[in-house]
């Protein structure tokens, strides 16, 4: 067989050549998915104005974040329990973020607790703070109460919850006693539920999955009572769960979880109450699967029901800054998580260009409210839907970029329709 001509032999690599580090990568694709919207979507003179109103710069984004995080309904939650006592399984049924995340995500705020901001410490809904090392005989209780009352002297806008948990068949609660009792005395009008985990560590031999909720097992029944009289009238409520992990084998993952949310609004102001809802409403008892794209998810709704809550304002063009500030902390925080560190101006960019042909849509939702009593609601669900659809659509970009693929603009558009239709009909049956 003859030689192959030097013309149609492919190129060898270089071996000295140095491949592009991720940060090259997307900035390159940022560009090239910008040019490319940008012949896909002509913009004459007035698109270009409504370019404009829908760009914020850095410090008004900042600033704009700083507004909205004051005013958003968030909760904040003390954990206090002993470690294994299910603490971080009530957090990732709350937020449904796997164990990874959760565990990734507690940063120390004093000497004996942790705190951890979901879905970004910059736009909070929910706050936990976890007591870490209760039970250890080293540690000194007087000082983890003085850190906690110290720590509910900060001035608060949002609501706050006190959870003891306690495993089922753990009677050692002396300490946590204690702690409850310092807690409820200095600040008696702060709402406390006991949790009590773990239940199918007193199941019977012959019951191998949970039963139907709530539980009617003489054990279960027996150990909850004694607990429940343990704490005598520290707590408002009382509830029994079992939050596991998916390889313990039990179904569902989150067992009590529908009635630990009921219990936990049932002790909230109604702003609060109603965004637990909306965070857990159709993902009660959902298994958690693919670390990015579902964990994401959870992200993207609470941008969403975030989105939702500010459109609703009743004022013309006044919420797109705050609507782009929330949907750019939103992708920086998607692109973060798929380890991708986005300025910004870049997660911005990447905003503009994956919303292409939408910029004429949102304009006509915003004039929509000059309509009396009906056209606030309409804005609202369509900036929970538009956030919705911008985010699923961010996670393919940031999916194909993780997987070492360019992402494709048509495609991009392709899905940013797609998510939206859904996400559309999701919100207005009011399943956020």
């Amino acid at each position: 067989m003859s030689e192959q001509p030097q013309a149609n032999r492919p190129p060898e690599d270089n071996p000295q050549e140095k491949k592009p580090s991720w940060s090259d990568r997307l900035s390159e694709s940022l560009n090239d998915v910008s040019r490319r919207f940008g012949r896909l979507v002509p913009m004459d003179r007035v698109a270009n104005a409504l370019t404009g109103w829908f760009s914020v710069s850095e410090e008004q984004v900042a600033e704009i974040l700083e507004r909205v995080r004051a005013e958003l309904p968030t909760t904040e939650a003390l954990l206090i329990g002993k470690p294994q006592a299910g603490k971080s399984s009530i957090v990732r049924g709350l937020t449904g973020v796997s164990p990874e995340i959760v565990g990734q995500g507690f940063k120390p705020h004093t000497q004996n607790t942790e705190r951890y901001a979901y879905p970004s410490a910059d736009l909070p809904l929910l706050i936990f703070t976890d007591t870490v090392g209760l039970g250890d005989i080293n540690q000194d209780t007087d000082a983890l109460i003085e850190e906690l009352v110290g720590d509910l002297k900060r001035d608060s806008r949002g609501a706050r919850v006190l959870i003891l948990t306690v495993k089922i068949n753990d009677f050692a609660t002396d300490t946590l006693r204690t702690i409850a009792e310092e807690l409820r005395k200095s600040y008696p009008d702060l709402p406390c539920l006991l949790a009590v985990t773990c239940l199918h560590e007193v199941y019977p031999p012959e019951v191998e999955n949970h039963p139907p909720y709530p539980p009617d097992l003489e054990a279960v029944n027996r150990a909850f009572d004694a607990i429940k009289n343990g704490f005598g009238k520290l707590c408002d409520r009382a509830i029994t769960i079992d939050f596991t992990l998916e390889e313990d084998g039990y179904t569902p993952v989150f067992y009590g979880l529908e009635s630990f949310r009921d219990t936990l609004a049932e002790l909230l102001p109604e702003a609060e109450a109603r965004t637990i809802y909306q965070l857990l409403e159709g993902q009660a008892g959902e298994k958690i699967g693919n670390l990015y794209r579902d964990v994401a998810r959870r992200y993207v709704l609470a941008f969403s029901i975030m989105a939702g809550t500010v459109a609703a304002v009743p004022l013309p063009f006044a919420t797109m800054p705050v609507l782009t500030a929330l949907q750019v902390s939103m992708v920086g925080l998607l692109g973060k998580l798929y380890g991708q560190t986005l300025s910004p101006s870049q997660a911005g960019g990447l905003v503009s260009a994956i919303a292409g042909g939408f910029l004429a849509q949102a304009v006509g939702r915003e004039l929509v409210k000059f309509i009396p009593g009906l056209g606030s609601a309409i804005a609202a669900s369509w900036a929970a839907a538009y956030t919705g659809a911008l985010g699923e659509t961010a996670c393919v970009y940031f999916g194909d970029l993780m997987g070492g693929k360019k992402p494709d603009p048509d495609r991009i558009q392709q899905v940013m329709k797609e998510a939206f239709a859904t996400a559309q009909e999701r919100f207005k049956k009011g399943k956020s």
